[in-house]
Protein backbone atom coordinates (compact mmCIF):
# COMPACT_ATOMS: atom_id res chain seq x y z
CA UNK A 1 0.00 0.00 0.00
CA UNK A 2 3.01 2.59 -0.88
CA UNK A 3 -0.05 4.55 -2.29
CA UNK A 4 -1.05 5.83 1.56
CA UNK A 5 -0.47 9.40 1.85
CA UNK A 6 2.93 9.85 4.08
CA UNK A 7 4.72 13.45 2.72
CA UNK A 8 3.85 16.20 5.15
CA UNK A 9 2.33 19.05 2.58
CA UNK A 10 1.84 21.62 5.04
CA UNK A 11 1.67 22.84 8.50
CA UNK A 12 -1.14 25.02 10.38
CA UNK A 13 0.75 27.01 12.93
CA UNK A 14 -0.77 29.38 15.22
CA UNK A 15 -2.05 27.76 18.00
CA UNK A 16 -0.95 28.43 21.80
CA UNK A 17 -1.78 25.17 23.21
CA UNK A 18 -2.89 21.79 22.34
CA UNK A 19 -5.09 20.93 19.13
CA UNK A 20 -8.17 18.81 20.54
CA UNK A 21 -10.02 19.61 16.76
CA UNK A 22 -10.00 19.54 12.89
CA UNK A 23 -12.01 19.52 10.37
CA UNK A 24 -12.15 20.19 6.67
CA UNK A 25 -14.54 22.15 4.95
CA UNK A 26 -17.58 20.16 3.26
CA UNK A 27 -16.58 19.61 -0.02
CA UNK A 28 -14.40 19.89 -1.58
CA UNK A 29 -12.39 19.99 1.32
CA UNK A 30 -10.61 23.31 0.50
CA UNK A 31 -9.91 24.77 3.63
CA UNK A 32 -9.18 23.03 7.20
CA UNK A 33 -10.50 24.62 10.71
CA UNK A 34 -8.68 23.91 14.01
CA UNK A 35 -10.01 23.76 17.53
CA UNK A 36 -7.44 24.72 20.38
CA UNK A 37 -7.20 24.25 24.25
CA UNK A 38 -6.32 28.20 23.37
CA UNK A 39 -10.21 29.18 23.08
CA UNK A 40 -9.69 29.48 19.29
CA UNK A 41 -10.98 28.44 16.00
CA UNK A 42 -8.60 28.69 12.93
CA UNK A 43 -9.13 28.57 9.65
CA UNK A 44 -6.63 27.84 6.87
CA UNK A 45 -5.67 27.40 3.52
CA UNK A 46 -3.55 24.09 3.43
CA UNK A 47 -2.78 24.86 -0.53
CA UNK A 48 -1.80 27.77 0.15
CA UNK A 49 1.32 27.90 1.84
CA UNK A 50 4.80 29.62 2.08
CA UNK A 51 8.26 28.91 3.43
CA UNK A 52 8.26 27.98 6.81
CA UNK A 53 12.09 29.23 9.03
CA UNK A 54 12.11 26.80 11.12
CA UNK A 55 10.80 23.72 9.42
CA UNK A 56 11.35 22.22 6.20
CA UNK A 57 7.87 21.88 5.86
CA UNK A 58 5.61 24.64 4.27
CA UNK A 59 3.36 26.98 6.14
CA UNK A 60 -0.47 26.95 4.92
CA UNK A 61 -2.21 30.38 5.57
CA UNK A 62 -4.37 31.65 7.89
CA UNK A 63 -7.39 33.18 6.60
CA UNK A 64 -9.49 33.55 9.57
CA UNK A 65 -9.29 33.38 13.57
CA UNK A 66 -12.92 33.15 15.44
CA UNK A 67 -12.84 33.98 18.88
CA UNK A 68 -15.49 33.86 21.14
CA UNK A 69 -14.97 30.87 23.75
CA UNK A 70 -13.99 31.15 27.47
CA UNK A 71 -12.60 27.63 27.68
CA UNK A 72 -11.26 25.22 25.49
CA UNK A 73 -12.45 24.10 22.16
CA UNK A 74 -13.07 20.22 21.88
CA UNK A 75 -15.64 19.52 18.56
CA UNK A 76 -16.11 21.42 15.59
CA UNK A 77 -18.66 20.65 12.43
CA UNK A 78 -18.86 22.38 9.45
CA UNK A 79 -22.50 22.81 7.41
CA UNK A 80 -22.64 21.25 3.82
CA UNK A 81 -22.42 24.61 2.52
CA UNK A 82 -19.49 26.11 4.20
CA UNK A 83 -21.61 29.05 5.31
CA UNK A 84 -21.92 28.07 9.14
CA UNK A 85 -20.02 25.86 11.40
CA UNK A 86 -20.54 24.91 15.02
CA UNK A 87 -17.96 24.72 18.10
CA UNK A 88 -17.88 23.42 21.28
CA UNK A 89 -15.73 22.63 24.32
CA UNK A 90 -15.53 23.63 27.52
CA UNK A 91 -18.01 26.67 27.30
CA UNK A 92 -21.11 24.26 27.99
CA UNK A 93 -22.70 25.52 25.35
CA UNK A 94 -22.54 25.20 21.10
CA UNK A 95 -21.78 27.99 19.34
CA UNK A 96 -23.20 28.06 15.71
CA UNK A 97 -20.63 30.80 13.45
CA UNK A 98 -20.88 32.42 10.03
CA UNK A 99 -18.03 31.97 8.45
CA UNK A 100 -17.96 35.08 6.42
CA UNK A 101 -18.39 37.38 9.30
CA UNK A 102 -16.70 35.74 12.03
CA UNK A 103 -19.62 36.24 14.19
CA UNK A 104 -21.54 33.80 16.20
CA UNK A 105 -25.27 33.67 15.34
CA UNK A 106 -26.45 31.26 18.02
CA UNK A 107 -25.18 30.42 21.28
CA UNK A 108 -27.27 27.10 22.47
CA UNK A 109 -27.22 26.07 25.60
CA UNK A 110 -27.27 27.61 29.30
CA UNK A 111 -29.16 27.49 32.62
CA UNK A 112 -32.77 26.05 31.04
CA UNK A 113 -32.02 22.90 29.57
CA UNK A 114 -28.47 23.13 28.21
CA UNK A 115 -25.29 20.99 28.89
CA UNK A 116 -24.69 21.17 33.00
CA UNK A 117 -20.44 20.33 31.62
CA UNK A 118 -18.20 20.31 28.93
CA UNK A 119 -19.66 19.57 25.37
CA UNK A 120 -17.16 16.68 23.88
CA UNK A 121 -18.76 16.06 20.52
CA UNK A 122 -21.70 18.49 18.20
CA UNK A 123 -22.95 17.85 14.84
CA UNK A 124 -24.95 18.69 12.41
CA UNK A 125 -27.88 16.76 11.43
CA UNK A 126 -31.53 17.46 9.48
CA UNK A 127 -32.46 18.52 6.32
CA UNK A 128 -30.49 21.37 5.36
CA UNK A 129 -28.21 21.09 8.54
CA UNK A 130 -31.57 22.41 10.57
CA UNK A 131 -30.43 20.50 13.52
CA UNK A 132 -28.06 20.30 16.02
CA UNK A 133 -26.94 17.33 18.16
CA UNK A 134 -24.24 17.68 21.10
CA UNK A 135 -23.12 14.95 23.69
CA UNK A 136 -21.07 15.83 26.84
CA UNK A 137 -19.70 15.27 30.14
CA UNK A 138 -23.64 15.27 31.77
CA UNK A 139 -24.27 11.66 29.93
CA UNK A 140 -26.77 13.32 27.93
CA UNK A 141 -27.10 14.05 24.27
CA UNK A 142 -29.02 17.04 22.92
CA UNK A 143 -30.93 17.62 20.00
CA UNK A 144 -31.22 21.37 18.47
CA UNK A 145 -33.48 23.26 16.08
CA UNK A 146 -31.97 26.10 14.54
CA UNK A 147 -35.25 27.22 13.01
CA UNK A 148 -36.65 27.74 16.72
CA UNK A 149 -35.55 30.84 18.73
CA UNK A 150 -35.90 28.90 22.20
CA UNK A 151 -32.77 27.93 23.97
CA UNK A 152 -33.93 24.41 25.09
CA UNK A 153 -33.54 21.53 22.97
CA UNK A 154 -35.65 19.73 21.12
CA UNK A 155 -34.75 16.49 22.76
CA UNK A 156 -32.84 14.94 25.60
CA UNK A 157 -31.11 11.71 25.12
CA UNK A 158 -29.95 10.25 28.59
CA UNK A 159 -29.80 6.68 28.46
CA UNK A 160 -25.56 6.90 28.42
CA UNK A 161 -24.23 6.12 32.30
CA UNK A 162 -20.87 8.26 32.12
CA UNK A 163 -19.62 10.88 29.26
CA UNK A 164 -21.16 10.98 26.23
CA UNK A 165 -17.42 11.33 24.24
CA UNK A 166 -18.83 11.65 20.47
CA UNK A 167 -21.81 11.65 18.01
CA UNK A 168 -22.35 10.72 14.59
CA UNK A 169 -25.61 11.08 12.39
CA UNK A 170 -27.06 9.17 9.72
CA UNK A 171 -25.79 9.59 5.81
CA UNK A 172 -30.27 10.30 5.92
CA UNK A 173 -30.07 11.57 8.63
CA UNK A 174 -33.00 9.23 10.56
CA UNK A 175 -30.48 8.07 13.47
CA UNK A 176 -27.97 9.60 15.68
CA UNK A 177 -25.12 7.24 17.07
CA UNK A 178 -23.60 8.40 20.65
CA UNK A 179 -20.26 6.72 22.12
CA UNK A 180 -19.65 6.77 25.82
CA UNK A 181 -17.32 6.27 28.66
CA UNK A 182 -19.54 3.24 29.82
CA UNK A 183 -18.19 1.34 27.11
CA UNK A 184 -21.12 1.43 24.68
CA UNK A 185 -22.14 2.89 21.08
CA UNK A 186 -25.90 3.66 21.44
CA UNK A 187 -28.37 4.22 18.05
CA UNK A 188 -31.03 6.30 17.74
CA UNK A 189 -33.79 6.31 16.06
CA UNK A 190 -35.99 9.31 16.67
CA UNK A 191 -38.87 8.54 14.26
CA UNK A 192 -39.10 5.53 15.84
CA UNK A 193 -38.73 6.38 19.23
CA UNK A 194 -36.16 3.66 19.55
CA UNK A 195 -32.68 3.27 20.95
CA UNK A 196 -30.38 0.14 19.88
CA UNK A 197 -27.69 -0.10 22.29
CA UNK A 198 -24.01 -1.88 21.36
CA UNK A 199 -21.41 -3.15 24.00
CA UNK A 200 -17.99 -2.58 23.21
CA UNK A 201 -16.79 -3.00 26.83
CA UNK A 202 -13.84 -0.12 26.94
CA UNK A 203 -14.30 3.43 27.29
CA UNK A 204 -15.94 4.52 23.18
CA UNK A 205 -13.51 7.77 22.47
CA UNK A 206 -14.65 7.96 18.47
CA UNK A 207 -17.09 7.19 15.92
CA UNK A 208 -16.68 7.42 12.39
CA UNK A 209 -19.71 6.36 10.25
CA UNK A 210 -18.82 5.20 6.66
CA UNK A 211 -20.66 6.77 3.92
CA UNK A 212 -23.58 3.92 3.05
CA UNK A 213 -24.11 4.08 6.66
CA UNK A 214 -24.06 0.44 7.13
CA UNK A 215 -20.76 0.23 9.39
CA UNK A 216 -18.96 3.04 11.77
CA UNK A 217 -15.96 2.91 13.02
CA UNK A 218 -15.70 2.36 16.95
CA UNK A 219 -12.32 3.90 18.62
CA UNK A 220 -11.78 2.46 22.45
CA UNK A 221 -9.45 2.62 25.34
CA UNK A 222 -8.82 -0.83 24.91
CA UNK A 223 -5.87 -0.32 22.31
CA UNK A 224 -8.83 -1.50 19.76
CA UNK A 225 -10.56 -0.41 16.89
CA UNK A 226 -13.67 -2.23 15.70
CA UNK A 227 -15.29 -1.76 12.47
CA UNK A 228 -18.58 -3.05 13.82
CA UNK A 229 -22.14 -3.82 11.76
CA UNK A 230 -24.80 -1.36 12.38
CA UNK A 231 -27.42 -3.92 12.15
CA UNK A 232 -27.16 -6.24 14.24
CA UNK A 233 -24.01 -4.66 16.02
CA UNK A 234 -21.29 -7.59 15.01
CA UNK A 235 -17.76 -6.75 15.09
CA UNK A 236 -16.51 -7.52 11.41
CA UNK A 237 -12.55 -6.51 12.07
CA UNK A 238 -10.98 -5.07 14.73
CA UNK A 239 -7.53 -3.15 14.09
CA UNK A 240 -4.68 -3.31 16.48
CA UNK A 241 -0.83 -3.57 16.95
CA UNK A 242 1.49 -4.13 19.62
CA UNK A 243 3.27 -1.10 19.34
CA UNK A 244 0.08 1.25 19.38
CA UNK A 245 -1.70 2.18 22.60
CA UNK A 246 -4.72 3.81 23.24
CA UNK A 247 -5.76 3.38 27.14
CA UNK A 248 -5.88 7.05 28.28
CA UNK A 249 -6.96 9.61 25.64
CA UNK A 250 -9.06 10.27 23.37
CA UNK A 251 -7.82 9.73 20.23
CA UNK A 252 -9.43 9.75 17.17
CA UNK A 253 -9.15 6.85 14.39
CA UNK A 254 -11.37 7.86 10.76
CA UNK A 255 -12.06 5.81 7.27
CA UNK A 256 -9.86 7.27 4.74
CA UNK A 257 -8.62 6.12 1.27
CA UNK A 258 -12.39 5.91 -0.38
CA UNK A 259 -12.80 3.54 2.93
CA UNK A 260 -9.60 1.53 1.99
CA UNK A 261 -8.50 2.11 5.49
CA UNK A 262 -8.39 2.75 9.45
CA UNK A 263 -6.41 5.37 10.45
CA UNK A 264 -5.81 6.36 14.10
CA UNK A 265 -3.63 8.68 16.01
CA UNK A 266 -1.09 7.49 18.86
CA UNK A 267 -1.00 8.48 22.47
CA UNK A 268 2.70 6.66 22.89
CA UNK A 269 3.98 9.57 21.47
CA UNK A 270 7.30 10.64 23.18
CA UNK A 271 8.44 6.84 24.47
CA UNK A 272 12.11 5.42 23.20
CA UNK A 273 12.22 4.08 20.06
CA UNK A 274 15.50 3.07 17.92
CA UNK A 275 15.67 5.57 15.18
CA UNK A 276 12.99 8.37 16.30
CA UNK A 277 12.68 11.57 17.72
CA UNK A 278 11.10 11.67 20.71
CA UNK A 279 9.67 14.67 19.93
CA UNK A 280 7.54 13.14 17.04
CA UNK A 281 3.84 11.97 16.75
CA UNK A 282 2.82 8.97 15.03
CA UNK A 283 0.01 8.19 12.62
CA UNK A 284 -1.46 4.47 12.42
CA UNK A 285 -2.82 2.90 8.88
CA UNK A 286 -4.47 -0.38 8.33
CA UNK A 287 -5.96 -2.27 5.47
CA UNK A 288 -10.00 -2.05 6.18
CA UNK A 289 -9.96 -5.54 4.89
CA UNK A 290 -7.68 -7.46 6.56
CA UNK A 291 -6.68 -5.85 9.53
CA UNK A 292 -2.77 -5.33 8.19
CA UNK A 293 -1.04 -1.87 9.40
CA UNK A 294 -0.03 -0.77 6.03
CA UNK A 295 1.83 2.56 7.46
CA UNK A 296 3.53 3.74 10.41
CA UNK A 297 3.47 8.04 9.66
CA UNK A 298 5.92 9.90 11.68
CA UNK A 299 4.51 13.90 12.77
CA UNK A 300 7.12 16.25 13.32
CA UNK A 301 6.75 18.46 16.11
CA UNK A 302 7.13 21.45 13.74
CA UNK A 303 6.92 25.50 13.83
CA UNK A 304 8.98 27.34 16.55
CA UNK A 305 11.18 26.01 18.70
CA UNK A 306 9.47 23.68 21.51
CA UNK A 307 8.79 26.03 24.59
CA UNK A 308 9.97 24.36 27.94
CA UNK A 309 7.57 23.87 30.74
CA UNK A 310 7.96 23.69 33.91
CA UNK A 311 6.49 21.99 36.88
CA UNK A 312 5.59 22.58 40.45
CA UNK A 313 8.94 20.73 41.26
CA UNK A 314 10.78 22.89 38.93
CA UNK A 315 11.88 20.86 36.72
CA UNK A 316 11.30 20.52 32.93
CA UNK A 317 8.31 18.32 31.84
CA UNK A 318 8.35 16.63 29.36
CA UNK A 319 6.13 17.37 26.10
CA UNK A 320 5.01 14.85 23.63
CA UNK A 321 3.67 15.17 20.27
CA UNK A 322 0.39 12.87 21.05
CA UNK A 323 -1.99 12.85 18.00
CA UNK A 324 -5.30 12.88 19.44
CA UNK A 325 -7.51 14.55 16.37
CA UNK A 326 -7.54 13.64 12.99
CA UNK A 327 -9.79 14.15 9.55
CA UNK A 328 -9.47 13.08 6.29
CA UNK A 329 -10.40 15.36 3.23
CA UNK A 330 -14.20 14.88 2.08
CA UNK A 331 -15.23 12.01 4.43
CA UNK A 332 -12.40 10.15 3.86
CA UNK A 333 -12.75 10.07 0.13
CA UNK A 334 -10.15 12.92 -0.52
CA UNK A 335 -6.32 12.64 -1.51
CA UNK A 336 -4.92 13.90 2.03
CA UNK A 337 -5.61 14.33 5.48
CA UNK A 338 -5.08 15.99 8.72
CA UNK A 339 -3.74 15.68 12.31
CA UNK A 340 -3.36 17.38 15.32
CA UNK A 341 -2.50 17.05 18.86
CA UNK A 342 -0.47 18.46 22.14
CA UNK A 343 2.09 19.63 19.77
CA UNK A 344 -0.16 22.45 18.59
CA UNK A 345 0.58 22.24 14.99
CA UNK A 346 -1.65 20.80 12.64
CA UNK A 347 0.38 18.94 10.17
CA UNK A 348 -1.24 18.04 6.51
CA UNK A 349 -0.01 14.56 4.06
CA UNK A 350 -0.91 13.93 0.87
CA UNK A 351 1.18 12.76 -2.36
Amino acid sequence: MSDFPQRPIAQLLGSNGPVHAVTYSASPGTYILTGSADRSIRLYNPSSTTPNSTSPIPQARLIQTYSAHGYEVLSLSVSASNAHFLSAGGDRSIFLWDVATAQTVRRLGGPQGGHTGRVNAVSFAGVEDSLVVSGGMDCAVRIWDLRSQSHKPLMVLSEAKDAVTSVAVTPDGGEILAGSVDGRVRGYDARMGRVVTDVVGASVTSLCLARDGETVLVGALDSKVRLMDRRDGVCLRGYEDAGWRNEELRVQSVLGGRERWVVAGDEMAGEAEVGRDVSEGRVWAWDLMTGEVVAKVRVPWGGEQRKKVIGKDGKEKERKNVVSCIDWKEGGFGDQFCVGGTSGVVTVFGQ
